[in-house]
This record gives C-alpha cells, sequence and structure tokens, in this order.
C-alpha cells in the first residue's frame, strides 16, 4: 500500500502542476517552475494540458494495478 501513497502523491502533483500552468501566467508561476519569466505575460496551456493527462493517465494505471493486486488476494493458493 505504500506504492500506492506514493503514486497518489505524483498524481497530486501532477494535477496541481497543471492546473497552474492553465491559469497562471509565466511571471506569475513560482520561480523553481520550468517556464517562468519574470514579467512574462503569456500562459503555458500545453504544459497544463500535459500535467492534466499525466495526471489522469497515472491515476488509471494506479486503478489498474490495484484491481490486479485485488484479484490475485482474492484467489485461494493451489
Amino acid at each position: 500500500m505504500k506504492a500506492l501513497g506514493v503514486v497518489l502523491i505524483v498524481i497530486g502533483i501532477a494535477i496541481a502542476a497543471g492546473a497552474v500552468y492553465m491559469t497562471q501566467t509565466a511571471g506569475h508561476l513560482p520561480s523553481f517552475f520550468p517556464g517562468h519569466a519574470a514579467g512574462g505575460t503569456g500562459k503555458h496551456t500545453k504544459r497544463g494540458i500535459a500535467g492534466v493527462i499525466l495526471g489522469v493517465i497515472l491515476l488509471i494505471l494506479g486503478g489498474v494495478s490495484l484491481s490486479r493486486g485485488r484479484r490475485s488476494a482474492l484467489r485461494p493458493s493451489q
């Protein structure tokens, strides 16, 4: 279950970063974000979309891996 916690944290970071990229201009991005430009007025929509898509893909993969783990745990040992 530790792996699930790590996956959920990564998903949260990816989706949150995507949301920040889509809502803030380049000048208002945190300085540690790639694409930060002091005084920049453009938005990094492509990076935002990529972050959200990455988060959704990781969420789907996490769900698939959890469902496989449950199936194997339900099978009796032979």
